[in-house]
């Protein structure tokens, strides 16, 4: 069954062609993979998709009443007030349903009068019905999962996000949905590691046709399983995941390549042949083959690393051997301060990528404020060594000059320069022509991201301060980025979630987490090696909060028993506060050993991987009585409800 058909799709704005002859079929419960340098299309075809687009040639078909979800770049949360509201989207009039479920179950314990029940009874039978114990037990999974505390959210109004915020409460909703086909446009950009891996498997298990539009090459690998490469202004569909199709492409244009230079010789030859005999005896064959020349249908060049930016970081001079002394360093923020970094001591030595991770929030960017006295420590000394020269990429790119030309933007840092190196130094980043006349203000984030970098090149800076350098770059030019800090002969300090990033590069880690930071003498690549019971506990940690959310959500939502002096409810009763305390004392030991099992420190001991398994072995069996725990529980919910007088 296809569930999208695109036959000879072309698009054409004015005199300008986009793309042309596009075609592919999407079968349901597929997950594509939209991939190509920023320009060549990528939301045009998601704009086909939706139906808001129609094509200048060929046909899109897909049949009547599929529902397509696109998360907006400019969302509308409509009546929604609340951050749990927001994310319930489509389903908010179950969570309407839910809050008057609760108020009448409180209303119970002083009016239990026939037509108070009968109502109760029927808006729960409907509630049940429709799935409302489990589905808003699923809101609140999603949004944990996004890092949102699913009972504040009920009550934290929308006002209150900060734009990192609102994109992750947006794909939250956008997840909710009830639509047969999901498009995700760079659904990672406000996600940290953790986060990442979170919906990873979230899609993987949701069973939902995807299409993904990501720069995220670890993301696109872990997350689909068919390829769209936009290049050359048509597409290519690929079969498999990411890593395939980066191979399936290498053949791809090495045939391509083989079958132009034969048609490039074959040209070659016949010209020459014709060039020797259209005036001699055998002018007319040559006449012939002139003709069957000029209908020969030309082969285009291959497409390979033209176009993608040239970047390359030059040091002239060297630097001190201690790039970075941290002695009992703690910073915060805000008034009174909260601390995001406590009593941190490290050093960091010349030449080599070290690599910050940590959650969103955790202080990262704020510590690297801190490195280059933007931002005042609380305590100790952070300092940079001697003849170390900074070059610093802002995750926000605000040393990029809104209100200059990109030419201008060029001329300040290098005033001695003739016009001619200015236009070829912004070419090397795509800016050609009279695009070098632009104003920074009117470039797209991609756009805006590989000025940035147009400007960190000329900083001749021996450490260089990377925070997201990712974020707004295509594929092929973050490709281009990693080769560049590769061959980069100074030192690197990255704050990035490209995990494809960090395993090339780093060869050290720092970890931040609940404000401690822990270094890690290894790549990011080992790191993950090492710590991969981290990521069981946290899978252990949301699989058991689901559960617990339903039985809470049945107890939110059920009638207070009054006391009563029957003896069969007295012992249900019992029965549930004997439950209901095994459930809580299961839950602090999971949560000592998760605790145990997330700290970064657990996995730098010399016994760290013994002991990290011996928590994990132990997690399995907390987590077996705990499910144990559980069907007690609610079976006991379920007596006390069936026992209690009406």
């Amino acid at each position: 069954m296809t569930q999208i058909a695109f036959a000879g799709v072309g698009v054409d704005f004015g005199d300008t062609t986009l793309f042309s002859n596009v075609s592919f079929t999407v079968a349901p419960g597929e997950r594509w993979g939209i991939v190509g340098r920023n320009g060549s299309g990528k939301t045009t075809l998601f704009r086909l998709l939706t139906g808001e687009l129609e094509p200048t040639r060929g046909s899109i078909t897909r049949p009547s009443g599929l529902r397509v979800s696109l998360l907006e770049q400019h969302r509308d949360y409509g009546a929604a007030t609340t951050v749990w509201e927001a994310a319930a989207g489509e389903l908010a009039e179950l969570l309407a349903l839910e809050q008057s479920l609760v108020k009448q179950a409180a209303d119970l314990a002083h009016d239990a009068s026939p037509r108070a029940l009968a109502q109760y009874g029927e808006d729960l039978e409907r509630f049940e019905r429709e799935g409302g114990y489990a589905v808003t037990a699923r809101i609140d999974a999603v949004l944990h999962g996004l890092e949102f505390d699913p009972a504040q959210a009920r009550v934290t109004p929308l006002s209150a996000l900060s734009g990192g915020e609102l994109g992750r409460l947006g794909l939250a909703r956008q997840l909710m949905t009830t639509a047969d086909v999901l498009l995700l446009d760079e659904p990672t950009n406000h996600l940290d590691l953790e986060t990442t891996r979170w919906l990873e498997e979230y899609l993987a298990a949701s069973g939902r046709t995807v299409l993904l539009v990501s720069h995220d090459r670890a993301f696109l690998s872990a997350s689909v399983d068919h390829v769209l490469h936009l290049e050359g202004k048509t597409a290519t569909p690929y079969t498999g995941g990411y890593a395939a199709f980066v191979t399936q492409r290498a053949e791809r244009r090495l045939a391509q390549q083989r079958a132009y230079d034969q048609q490039q010789r074959t040209i070659a030859h016949e010209k020459d042949y014709i060039a020797r005999n259209i005036a001699g005896q055998n002018t007319k064959q040559a006449k012939g083959r002139r003709k069957r020349l000029e209908r020969l249908p030309r082969l285009s060049p291959v497409i390979g690393a033209e176009g993608t930016m040239a970047v390359r970081f030059e040091v002239p001079e060297r630097g001190g051997d201690q790039v970075v002394s941290a002695k009992n360093v703690s910073v915060g923020i805000g008034s009174p301060p909260r601390a995001l970094v406590e009593r941190f001591s490290g050093t960091l030595e010349r030449t080599g990528v070290l690599g910050i991770i940590g959650r969103n929030g955790a202080g990262k960017s704020t510590l690297l404020r801190a490195l280059l006295g933007e931002h005042p420590t609380q305590a100790g000394e952070l300092r940079l060594g001697t003849s170390i020269t900074v070059g610093y990429y802002r995750q926000d790119l605000s040393q990029v000059p809104l209100d200059r030309t990109l030419y201008d933007v060029i001329a300040g840092l290098r005033p001695k320069w003739e016009r001619g190196r200015i236009q070829g130094h912004l070419g090397r980043f795509g800016f050609s022509g009279q695009e070098v006349q632009r104003r920074a203000d009117s470039l797209s984030g991609g756009e805006r991201a590989r000025v940035a970098l147009a400007i960190l090149m000329l900083s001749g800076a021996n450490l260089l301060v990377l925070d997201e350098p990712t974020n707004h770059l295509d594929v092929e030019s973050i490709e281009a980025l990693e080769d560049a800090i590769e061959a980069y002969d100074g030192t690197v300090i990255l704050v990035s979630h490209d995990r494809a990033l960090l395993r090339a590069l780093t060869t050290r880690i720092w970890i931040l987490h609940e404000r401690r930071m822990t270094e890690f003498a290894g790549s990011f690549a080992e790191w993950e090696e090492v710590s991969t019971e981290r990521a069981h506990a946290a899978a252990v940690t949301a699989a058991e909060e689901q559960a617990l959310r339903q039985v809470h959500e049945h107890q939110r939502v059920a009638p207070k028993p009054r006391q009563d002096p029957r003896k069969e409810l007295r012992r249900a009763q019992q029965e549930l506060e004997e439950a209901e305390a095994r459930v809580a004392e299961l839950e602090a030991q999971v949560a000592k050993v998760v605790a145990a099992l997330e700290d970064p420190a657990l996995y730098t001991r010399p016994d760290g991987t013994r002991a990290a398994h011996e928590l994990g072995t132990q997690l399995e069996t907390l987590k077996r009585d705990l499910e144990a725990g559980l069907e007690r529980w609610t079976q006991a919910t379920e007596q006390v409800e069936m026992r209690a007088p009406r």
